[in-house]
């Protein structure tokens, strides 16, 4: 018992010290590099999807309901966040089409009024993501009321549908004194440097960590496990179901209000299918039920594609040009097979369901060590 309670005092130690070293090396990158480099774009985007799939996983690999509505979710959260963020003077030439919509106020705006600026801005910005995250939860709900009766790919294709159908929905032209119809939202607010969004999204996850480390996490896993032998043990089916979708989906919604805090411009066609296949890719090459295997693979995914492949769309890379080979489209069939070889040689993922510590890198080399001294043992007896 000591035992445990030492290496799990160790682990937080450990984890608080790299924390806070990630947090200086952010600062120093921040300092160094301006926001428009590619190095900034792709923590910024990695970050968002690292907190998007592990939402997901908290659905999908905690609870075990298999869902493809997070797209949608975070369709909500990032219109949400866009509407609520514009600046006053600026909405007439964003809703130039809808005279200058129906929103006729900006939530950065009203904190900056009696907060300062700089402070008034950030507050204001939360809020709009917190609401956007709100409104996630809150169309989860209503939604998982009817379609969380339903089971396995049967579940999987209503959520999907419903991602689709409020894709279109949005793109309504009735709609367009809120949403802006078929066209761009834009001239809302961002954090320019890459450090705000790691502590926001470290925040974020970190909330999630101890929501699966609590009873409810545990309930969560037993309804995984075998939902026959989780209802005798007296958990509410039904409840924790809806609890872990909604709970996913505000996570998920608040993921959407930075992904468009990234983009800098928001359009509904940018949150298709693809989107979620793409989190959910994440998340089975990260470990179904691990959560650091959801951030690790996040960041390594996003860096590939957005930035270490890259010269492989434009003819030259690592110093080899080949423009017969290296075009347009043979990043896409590298990364394919990249993921492939993963999939074959790491069934459960890069980190299974097991999550990133000291004690487990401690008895990871223990049992390898014991394997060896194993098979020499045997191997000594064989000579004998």
């Amino acid at each position: 018992m000591k035992t445990e309670k030492s290496e799990k005092r160790r682990d937080t130690i450990v984890a608080i010290v790299l924390l806070m070293l990630l947090l200086i090396v952010m600062t120093i990158i921040d300092s160094v590099l301006p926001s428009y480099h590619i190095v900034i774009k792709v923590i910024k985007k990695a970050a968002v999807y690292s907190l998007v799939a592990v939402s997901m996983n908290l659905l999908n690999g905690f609870t075990g309901l298999f869902s493809l509505g997070q797209a949608g979710f975070m369709l909500l959260g990032a219109y949400a966040y866009a509407i609520l963020s514009i600046p006053v003077d600026k909405r007439p030439g964003v809703y130039q089409y809808f005279d200058g919509g129906i929103v006729q106020f900006s939530f950065p705006e009203f904190f900056a009024g009696f907060l300062g600026d700089t402070v008034g801005t950030t507050v204001g910005i939360l809020v709009a993501l917190l609401i956007g995250g709100l409104l996630a939860a809150l169309v989860a709900y209503l939604i998982g009321l009817p379609v969380l009766r339903l089971k396995s790919d049967y579940l999987a294709i209503a959520t999907l549908g419903f991602a689709e159908i409020l894709r279109a929905f949005f793109q309504w032209k009735n709609l367009g004194p809120l949403t802006n119809g078929s066209n761009l939202l834009k001239s809302y607010p961002d954090f320019e440097n890459a450090t705000s969004y790691i502590i926001l999204i470290g925040i974020f996850i970190a909330v999630i960590v101890l929501l699966v480390n609590s009873t409810y996490g545990r309930a969560f896993k037993a309804i995984r496990d075998d939902e026959v032998a989780a209802e005798a043990m007296g958990i509410n089916l039904a409840k924790h179901k809806r609890m872990a979708f909604v709970i996913s989906s505000f996570f998920a919604g608040i993921g959407g209000g930075m992904l468009a805090m990234y983009m800098g411009t928001l359009q509904a066609l940018s949150f298709k299918s693809t989107m979620t296949y793409e989190i959910l890719l994440v998340v089975v090459i990260g470990g179904i039920g691990s959560i650091t295997g959801s951030v690790i693979t996040s960041f390594l995914y996003i860096a590939s594609l957005e930035w270490l492949l890259r010269g492989l769309d434009s003819g030259k890379f690592l110093g080899i040009s080949a423009p017969g080979i290296f075009k347009n489209g043979f990043r896409m069939a590298v990364v394919s097979v990249i993921i492939m070889v993963i999939v074959l040689f790491f069934r459960k993922g890069i980190m299974g369901d097991k999550e990133f510590s000291v004690s487990g890198i401690i008895n990871f080399f223990k049992k390898r060590k014991l394997r060896k001294k194993t098979a020499a043992a045997g191997g000594d007896g064989g000579n004998e």
